[in-house]
């Protein structure tokens, strides 16, 4: 695995991580502004990578399939939505607020049930950057490293709120803030774990890699329709989140274009 690869790999690790440190210099959560600002380019971005980088590659990788082309990144993508969908019937969602909770308790409590609703998340998400770089090694698809890391960046951005969502509600409920800390970026370091196993076992499953790449678009399609979407629109109704949203959806298109 080259240095590249590690690289790109532990990108979305290090957003989480950044996020989880603003425990050490903030007394309160991210300005909501700059927390839907984040989150919008980032959805945009990972939207644009799902098409682009993971779907239309998928396809192509299916071209032999004929008039059936389609169906691996059909039914990879359909694997990923049902997955989440099962993870989000287990699981509370993202978008539960521990700042209702008033006592110190119930926060802390709250807020280890996020550090495992984001753990679980972040799975595929990990995936999805191990699906792509797994692509580009393969040499069998059209992905570039370009994409590649234009794709961990997204994710990385993104990460960087979920991360302080997790540190500061541990810290608000009474936990130290270099335990708070860790717990953070603990809840990404699935994300290299299983990016890593992914480009390990695409190795060895070649003729499966279009279903992988569907079935990470599916699961990132996902996240940003019944995760980041509901995010962006808390509150009062502000156009600056479209014009995020456009702009990351934009240059992730661009960067296909012009390295594709």
């Amino acid at each position: 695995m080259s240095i590249s690869v590690i690289q790109g790999i532990l990108i979305p690790f290090l957003g989480t991580s950044l996020g989880a440190a603003c425990v050490l210099l903030m007394k309160e959560q991210l300005n909501m502004k700059v927390q839907q600002a984040l989150t919008s380019f980032a959805a945009g971005i990972m939207l644009a990578a799902s098409i682009w980088s993971l779907l239309i590659p998928s396809i192509e990788q299916a071209a032999y399939m004929g008039p059936w082309a389609f169906f691996p990144a059909a039914a990879g993508f359909w694997l990923g939505i049902f997955l989440l969908l099962l993870v989000d019937r287990i699981i509370p969602h993202l978008n539960q607020s521990v700042s209702k909770t008033k006592s110190s308790k119930g926060v802390l409590v709250k807020a280890m049930m996020l550090v495992l609703v984001v753990t679980l998340h972040n799975i595929p998400e990990g995936m999805a950057v191990g699906v792509v770089y797994a692509g580009w090694i393969s040499g069998k698809s059209s992905i570039t490293l370009t994409e590649a890391l234009a794709l961990s960046l997204g994710i990385a951005i993104q990460n960087i709120p979920e991360g302080a969502i997790i540190s500061m509600p541990l810290r608000a409920g009474g936990m130290k803030k270099g335990k708070a800390l860790l717990y953070g970026i603990l809840s990404g370091a699935v994300e290299p774990a299983a990016a890593i196993l992914t480009v390990i076992a695409a190795a060895f499953i070649v003729p499966a890699l279009p279903y992988l790449l569907s079935f990470a678009a599916g699961a990132m399609i996902y996240v940003v329709v019944e995760e980041m979407i509901p995010e962006i629109s808390t509150g009062k109704h502000n156009e600056l989140e479209t014009v995020f949203f456009a702009a990351g959806f934009t240059i992730m298109m661009i960067l296909d274009v012009v390295f594709g």
